[in-house]
């Protein structure tokens, strides 16, 4: 295993398609290679893969959207006196999604003259993109609004549940949208007709979540162990109870990572030690069995052959599976 020590907290692990990338507090952008990137004047807020598979796009409290690849940065898109909340890209149509305050902007990086600003009555929390890469997805307070992501004028089809929504996610078939919530719980919406599904029960924050095993299950962080809820079928998980793996009473799991066409799931823990597992729970394999500072940064590269975690004081590191 590969470790490393930063001066700055960890915002995000990531991996490109060459290797592993950590986005630092510090404005920073390292690669595996050891190769850094000084891509803000400030801390870097949220990052995610360029659309390409080469290098990563971050958002800082600069207000700027930058891409960042081994030896070069670029600044893709400004939001002047804001922070730049969340981030997401499409492979499927190169575009990249960004929130700051109450407005959700789509940009590509392939035409320096295209733009799309919409606008929200709440702060916009989190976006995601649908599995085609055409709508958008932007959780905000009191639900999600789902936009289409090129064109100018129109109005967002409105999924509504009360409460603080923190972040979204589509099931990788576009069957389900699900949000994580401020008040331990998510909660999601079948497609075809907007049907609510309350997804509650938790000890704790679920700061993220991730699909695996072809969409059938969701995996999220917040308990004593990995909470996987399934999405087989056009019920997805109503009317169905969520198992959990990996059970430690002593603990509370900070951050899971999965891939939708993989079986492996991970989790890192508040008390720093991170685990891989298949959704049984069989072959459980300690990759950081000493404890340490929470979990803060997790993913597995495409073929979840390699994970990469970060804590919050700095130490990161980079298993072969």
């Amino acid at each position: 295993m590969k470790t490393f020590t930063f001066d700055a907290q960890v915002t995000a692990a990531l991996f490109d398609a060459t290797g592993a990338v950590f986005a630092l507090g510090d404005g920073a952008v390292v690669f595996e290679s050891g190769e850094r990137a000084e891509a803000h004047d400030g801390a870097v807020l949220c990052a995610c893969v360029h659309p390409s598979g080469d290098g990563i796009i971050t958002g800082g409290d600069d207000g700027k959207v930058v891409w960042s690849r081994r030896g070069e940065s670029v600044v893709l898109a400004t939001a002047k006196g804001q922070w730049i909340d969340a981030i997401d890209a499409a492979p499927e149509t190169g575009l990249v999604a960004f929130a700051f305050g109450r407005t959700l902007s789509v940009i590509d990086p392939a035409d320096t003259h295209f733009r799309r600003d919409f606008s929200h009555e709440r702060t916009v929390s989190g976006v995601a993109f649908d599995p085609k890469g055409r709508r958008i997805a932007a959780s905000t307070y009191g639900g999600a609004a789902l936009w289409f992501a090129r064109i100018a004028q129109q109005q967002p089809t409105m999924l509504k549940w009360a409460g603080s929504h923190t972040g979204v996610a589509w099931s990788p078939d576009g069957a389900f949208v699900v949000t994580t919530m401020q008040d331990n719980q998510l909660h999601g919406w079948r497609m075809k007709d907007q049907r609510n599904m309350r997804m509650g029960g938790y000890p704790g924050k679920i700061r993220n979540l991730a699909f695996a095993a072809n969409g059938r299950l969701l995996v999220t962080p917040g308990a004593q162990g990995v909470v996987l809820w399934p999405f087989e079928g056009s019920q997805g998980p109503m009317g169905r109870e969520a198992t959990e793996i990996g059970y430690d009473e002593a603990s509370l799991v900070n951050l899971v990572a999965a891939r939708p066409s993989h079986g492996r799931v991970a989790a890192g823990l508040n008390d720093g030690r991170v685990w891989v597992a298949d959704p049984a729970g069989q072959g459980l394999d300690r990759v950081r069995a000493d404890k340490g500072a929470p979990i803060v940064a997790l993913t597995f590269d495409a073929d979840a052959r390699r994970l990469a975690w970060a804590d919050e004081d700095g130490q990161a590191g980079i298993a072969d599976l």
